[in-house]
């Protein structure tokens, strides 16, 4: 058999318990998290200009893992940076390029997201990419900024299988509209609250009486705790969660969180509002272990707060949201980031890998199940309506 089929017939059979029905974001049957409305796609895309590329590498039975990569805007970021900031949950992560962004509050390269290992491969692309462009021929000096989870559960981590070219491909496929959630790209092979983690996304859309700002995040999810859905103790109902079998039962790993918006916000309030992810995280059941690098890069598509790379001015005006302002888009990155977890899980698929371990996806049925008896009116699996055909006038 010929090794792109052989590709295919593996992963067909590494995901056929769940296959059986299209994996759904958790909305789509009946459960809202917090009280805005997310955008048109739920997805970081919603913030105008915000462009993802994702790429998959499943191949044999060990290789689980890929590359997101997540692109503040097409075109070339090093002449033009965005506004950014990093808040650190836990740092027990590889998350290169984190000073720079502190020191000096901006990104010049796409985002990108890769198992750990992986990282330096990812660092050097970005590299590659950012000299692609003929305008910065003369640049010397690049930091990129590239996130990780260990996958090294499902996948051969240790055969670094992710090469320049994939992360190059991840960024040059970017782009707006639905993002693909689950075992994609980064999250091929990551696991969360002991079940199959992954890719997932959301985004919430300010009134107009609040500046109509959109929120939008991604997250790569690979650590644990105790699973709860909007209030629901599912992890515990499940019987499965952090030291409920043994105490060595690790919830080690990992959680990157990308928050995007087009608010006007300098590197300050965003640092405020990449803070206020880790509070969806903890929503979610997340307990931010030692093991765990749990991060939240947030940045500002506005264009009138890009920061050129070279200027004739020594002032660079700013107008930016006010601080008493800032509070509805903290709820926003909390509820967002909270439901792109949630997504995360919903859309992931039971997955074989290395060693032939096994990591099932969540069990749709049972948890809907749950949240019926707690008084939720979910609907059936198969009913339900996909995020992208509900009007949120």
């Amino acid at each position: 058999m010929p090794a792109r089929l052989l590709t295919i017939a593996v992963l067909l059979l590494a995901c056929l318990p769940a296959c059986a029905q299209q994996r759904r974001n958790l909305r789509d049957y009946g459960v809202a998290i917090g009280v805005l409305q997310p955008g048109k796609w739920n997805a970081i895309t919603d913030v105008p200009g915000v462009l993802v590329g994702q790429k998959t590498l499943v191949e044999g039975e060990d290789v689980r893992t890929g590359v997101t990569a997540i692109l503040p805007y097409a075109g070339n970021i090093f002449r033009d940076k965005v506004p950014a900031a990093v808040y650190v949950g836990n740092g027990f992560g590889k998350l290169t390029g984190t000073t720079q962004i502190a020191e000096l509050g901006n990104i010049e390269t796409p985002i990108v997201l890769t198992n750990t290992l992986s990282v330096p491969t990812a660092a050097d692309a970005l590299i590659d990419y950012t000299f692609s462009f003929p305008a910065n021929a003369d640049v010397m000096s690049v930091n990129p900024v590239v996130g990780e989870t260990n996958d090294g559960w499902l996948n051969d981590i240790r055969g670094r299988h992710v090469t320049k070219q994939d992360v190059l491909d991840a960024i040059r496929s970017a782009q707006g509209g639905p993002v693909a959630q689950g075992n994609v790209g980064a999250g091929t092979g990551t696991v969360a609250f002991g079940f199959k983690g992954g890719i997932g996304t959301s985004s919430r859309k300010l009134p107009a009486s609040l500046g109509g700002y959109t929120v939008g995040v991604l997250v790569q999810t690979n650590f644990g705790g105790v699973l709860d859905i909007d209030g629901v103790p599912v992890g515990k109902l499940l019987h499965k969660y952090y030291l409920s079998d043994k105490l060595n039962d690790s919830p080690d790993g990992s959680c990157m969180i990308v928050v995007a918006t087009d608010a006007p916000l300098g590197s300050r309030n965003l640092g405020r509002l990449a803070k206020r992810a880790m509070l969806g995280l903890g929503k979610t059941g997340g307990i931010e272990s030692n093991g765990s690098g749990d991060y939240a890069i947030a940045f500002s598509t506005d264009q009138a707060l890009r920061v050129p790379h070279e200027s004739k001015s020594p002032l660079q005006p700013m107008t930016v949201v006010r601080n008493d302002d800032m509070s509805p888009l903290f709820m926003a990155a909390i509820e967002a980031t909270e439901e792109a977890i949630l997504n995360s899980l919903f859309h992931a698929e039971t997955t074989a890998g290395r060693d032939h371990h096994r990591i099932d996806a969540l069990p749709i049925d049972e948890v809907l199940g749950i949240m019926r008896q707690r008084g939720y009116g979910v609907a059936n699996p198969a009913k339900a309506v996909p995020a992208h055909a509900i009007r949120h006038d």
